[in-house]
């Protein structure tokens, strides 16, 4: 069974960074990507980045790139995201999610499995 935990989360002042952690575990081998995701209150879900465990090949939306930067430590089977300059409008529930059988990022890739997720609260 795969599961993802994530952490890091709390309350930053605006300009502030984070690095939040995504633990994955249940997968036998290293053919499957992780993505970070947020959801704030009353909004959609959006797609902040994708990593693929294979070759730690990256996809960000235009809107993310920039601010947030996504990596991976294979031997902790752990998925990071560093986050800088974060803003109000950044605070949001992060979550991560994995997609199995596959070796790269796109947007049309479906997650089949979410984590808790992890608030993020930035002060103005």
């Amino acid at each position: 069974e795969v599961q993802l935990v994530e952490s890091g989360g709390g309350l930053v002042q605006t300009g502030g960074s984070l690095r939040l952690s995504c633990v994955v575990s249940g997968f036998t081998g290293d053919d499957y990507a992780i993505g970070w995701f947020r959801q704030a209150p009353g909004k959609e879900r959006e797609a902040i980045s994708c990593i693929a465990i294979s070759d730690s090949s990256t996809y960000s939306p235009d809107s993310m790139k920039g601010r947030f930067t996504i990596s991976s430590d294979k031997p902790k089977n752990t998925v990071y995201l560093e986050m800088n300059s974060l803003k109000p409008e950044d605070t949001a529930v992060y979550l991560c999610a994995a997609a199995k059988e596959t070796v790269w990022c796109h947007p049309y890739l479906t997650f089949e499995t979410y984590g808790q997720g992890t608030q993020v609260t930035v002060s103005s």
